[in-house]
C-alpha cells in the first residue's frame, strides 16, 4: 500500500512549509496526510476505479492535493517536494526528528550555522554555538544534544505500529500461496514488542524454491541479502529487513518456538530441556538422537513441565517460574476490549464527527465510546472550555437518543496545570461521565516537582484517568522524571486510573510499569487516543502492550461492561482529598 508513502510526504510537504511561514497550507496538506495515512482502502485502488475525480472523495483532498497524489501514482515522485528541498537544502525530517527542533528553528540554524543535517545539528550544540542564538539558550541547546543521544539508541528501530499491517500483509500473501501449509511471523513481531529491528516469517512448505522465489520478488523488495533454498533475507524500500525460514511440518512448532526469543527466554528453556537430559533447537526437541517434540510450541513446553504461554510474555521475566508453577496469567485477549475511553473528535481538531466515531466503534463491536476532547489550556488543539463542553453534552445526550445498546459518553482530556491544577473548573468536570488528565506542557520539571504536579491533580475529586502517564514518545522524547512508586500509591489511594495509550509513537505506560502497576492493584485503561476514526484500531497495539505487562481483564477497566464501568466510576467517588 502507497498509503503510508504518501501520507509521509505530506507531512514532509507540511514541515517545508510551516518552516517558510506560509499560512494554511502546512495545514491542508498536515490533514490530508492523517486522512490517507488512515484509509483502510489502497490509495492506488482508489484511484484505478475513478482516476482523479475519486481522489477528491478523500476528506481534505481537494483539486490541488489531489493532482499530486495523481503524480505520485504515476511517477513515483512529487516535483513541488523536490522544489520545496531545493529551496532549502535541509534533510528536516532528520533534524526535525529530535525533540523540540521544529522547522522554523532548523531554518534559523540554517540561516546563521548553515546546519543541513543531524550531523551538523550535533556539531553545532557540541562547539556551543546555538545557545547564543536569539530564541535558543544553554537549555535548548542541551535538550538538543540529549535528543540527539536518545535518537541514536533508536537508530534502526521502527514502530511496531508502522510494521505490523505490512507483516500481516506479507504473511496473507505467503498464506494465499499454493505451495504454503502454514505461515507465521515471528521474532519481536511476534512478540508484539513497541519498536521493531527487523521482521522474521516461519513457513510450512513442501516446495521452498517457490517460496524463495516469491518472498525475494514482494513489491517493495529493494534489495537481496541473501537467498538460499529455505532461507532468504530482503530490504524493504521502507529500510527494514525481512527474513524467512521454511521448515518441515514436523519441526514447526520448534522453530517459532526458537524464532520468536526472546533470546533470554530461549536460553532459560533450554536450560531446563539440559537439565532432563534433552536437547533442544529450532529443529525440535531431542533425546539423544531422538526427536521426541517439535510440531507443535505446546508439545514442547507440555514435555518440559511447563504451561505454553502467549508470546508476549517471553522475555525471562519470570513468566518460566509461573509456567512451571502452573501460574501464568490470564493476560487480556485481543477481543476483551468493551470500548474506548479517549478519543477526539472534530469539536477539538480530530479529523471526524462525534456520530462517525459512534459508528465505527459500533462497527467493532464496542459496547461504548468515551469523547474525551481537549481542554482550553490547548489552544493550539482547539481545546474546549465550559461553555463548549455543555454544547458538546448537549450533541451527545440527542445522538444518545437515538442509540439502542450502545453509549456515547461525555469525558474530556484535561490538562495538569504547573501547579498540579486543572485547566477546566469543577463545574465543569461534575457534569462529564468521567474527566481524564494528563501532563502536556513544562515536561523538563525536575522529579519532586513533577511527582507532586501529579498527585495533586489526582486528588481533584472528577479526575478518574490519568493519560499517557509517564509522557514518553518513541523513538524522540524519555519518559519526564517521576517517582512512580509514589505515583501508584496515589493513584491507588485516590482510585485514579492509569492509561495505557495505544498511539503507536506513545506505548505509555511501557510494559515494566504496566506490571508493577498490576502488582499495586492498581487499575489502568487501554485507550486509543484516536484523532480518526481509524485510529480506533490501534487498540491492538495497547492490548499487546498489556499483555507484555502481564495485564488480566479484571485490571482493565474498559473490559467491564457498560454497567460495570459506570458503577466503577460512581464508587471511585469515595475518596479523601
Amino acid at each position: 500500500m502507497k498509503n503510508q508513502e504518501l501520507a509521509k510526504i505530506f507531512y514532509e510537504i507540511s514541515d517545508y512549509l510551516k518552516m517558510d511561514e506560509v499560512d494554511f497550507k502546512p495545514y491542508a496538506y498536515q490533514r490530508a496526510g492523517a486522512a490517507i495515512e488512515a484509509l483502510e482502502e489502497d490509495i492506488d485502488e482508489i484511484y484505478k476505479k475513478g482516476g482523479k475525480a475519486t481522489l477528491k472523495n478523500i476528506p481534505g483532498v481537494g483539486k490541488y492535493i489531489a493532482e499530486k497524489i495523481e503524480e505520485y501514482l504515476e511517477t513515483g515522485r512529487i516535483k513541488y517536494l523536490a522544489d520545496l528541498k531545493k529551496k532549502t537544502p535541509i534533510k528536516l525530517e532528520e533534524i526535525s526528528a529530535v525533540e523540540g527542533m521544529g522547522p522554523r528553528k532548523a531554518k534559523t540554524l540554517f540561516k546563521k550555522l548553515n546546519v543541513r543535517n543531524l550531523k551538523d545539528l550535533e556539531k553545532a550544540a557540541k562547539k556551543h554555538k546555538i545557545a547564543p542564538l536569539f530564541g535558543f539558550g544553554e537549555k535548548t541547546e542541551k535538550n538538543i544534544l540529549e535528543g540527539i543521544t536518545f535518537l541514536k539508541r533508536s537508530k534502526g528501530r521502527f514502530f511496531l505500529g508502522e510494521i505490523l499491517p505490512k507483516v500481516k500483509e506479507v504473511r496473507e500473501k505467503l498464506e494465499n500461496l499454493k505451495e504454503v501449509e502454514k505461515a507465521s511471523f515471528a521474532g519481536s513481531v511476534r512478540r508484539m514488542k513497541e519498536t521493531i529491528g527487523d521482521a522474521d516469517f516461519l513457513v510450512v512448505s513442501k516446495n521452498p524454491k517457490k517460496v524463495m522465489d516469491f518472498f525475494v520478488s514482494l513489491p517493495g523488495v529493494v534489495k537481496v541479502w541473501g537467498k538460499g533454498n529455505t532461507k532468504a533475507s530482503v530490504r524493504t524500500k521502507e529500510g527494514f529487513d525481512m527474513d524467512i525460514r521454511v521448515v518441515p511440518q514436523k519441526s514447526y512448532g520448534a522453530a517459532l518456538q526458537y524464532f520468536t526469543g526472546s533470546k533470554e527466554h530461549n536460553i532459560a528453556v533450554r536450560r531446563i530441556a539440559m537439565a532432563k537430559g534433552l536437547k533442544l533447537n529450532e529443529y525440535g526437541l531431542f533425546k539423544g538422537k531422538k526427536m521426541i517434540g517439535g510440531k507443535t510450541e505446546e508439545e514442547i513446553y507440555k514435555i518440559l513441565g511447563m504451561k505454553w504461554m502467549v508470546p508476549e510474555i517471553r522475555e525471562n521475566q519470570g513468566e518460566i517460574e509461573a509456567a512451571l508453577k502452573n501460574n501464568l496469567p490470564k493476560t487480556i485477549g485481543y477481543r476483551d476490549i468493551k470500548g474506548d475511553l479517549h478519543c477526539h473528535s472534530d469539536w477539538d481538531g480530530g479529523e471526524n464527527s462525534i456520530s462517525q466515531l459512534a459508528k465505527t466503534a459500533q462497527e467493532m463491536g464496542y459496547e461504548y465510546i468515551g469523547i474525551s476532547d481537549h481542554t482550553k489550556f490547548l489552544r493550539i488543539e482547539y481545546g474546549l472550555n465550559e461553555k463548549q463542553l455543555s454544547q458538546q453534552r448537549k450533541e451527545i445526550d440527542k445522538l444518545n437518543q437515538r442509540q439502542k445498546g450502545f453509549r456515547i459518553l461525555q469525558g474530556a482530556e484535561t490538562n495538569i496545570l504547573n501547579d498540579g491544577s486543572i485547566d477546566i473548573k469543577d463545574e465543569a468536570l461534575k457534569k462529564l461521565d468521567y474527566a481524564i488528565a494528563g501532563i502536556h506542557s513544562n515536561l523538563k520539571m525536575d522529579k519532586e516537582r513533577m511527582t507532586e504536579r501529579i498527585i495533586k491533580a489526582m486528588k481533584n475529586p472528577y479526575i478518574k484517568i490519568f493519560s499517557h502517564p509517564t509522557g514518553r514518545l518513541l523513538k524522540r522524547r524519555e519518559e519526564y522524571q517521576i517517582d512512580f512508586d509514589k505515583i501508584l500509591r496515589a493513584a491507588k489511594y485516590f482510585g485514579v486510573i492509569l492509561e495505557i495509550n495505544s498511539s503507536p509513537f506513545r506505548m505509555d505506560l511501557r510494559d515494566q510499569n504496566i506490571r508493577r502497576a498490576k502488582e499495586a492493584g492498581v487499575k489502568m485503561v487501554i485507550n486509543t487516543d484516536s484523532h480518526h476514526k481509524n485510529h480506533l484500531n490501534y487498540i491492538e497495539l495497547g492490548v499487546a502492550q498489556s499483555r507484555r505487562g502481564w495485564a488480566e481483564k479484571k485490571d482493565i477497566i474498559n473490559c467491564f461492561s457498560l454497567e460495570e464501568l459506570l458503577k466503577f466510576f460512581r464508587g471511585v467517588d469515595k475518596r479523601n482529598s
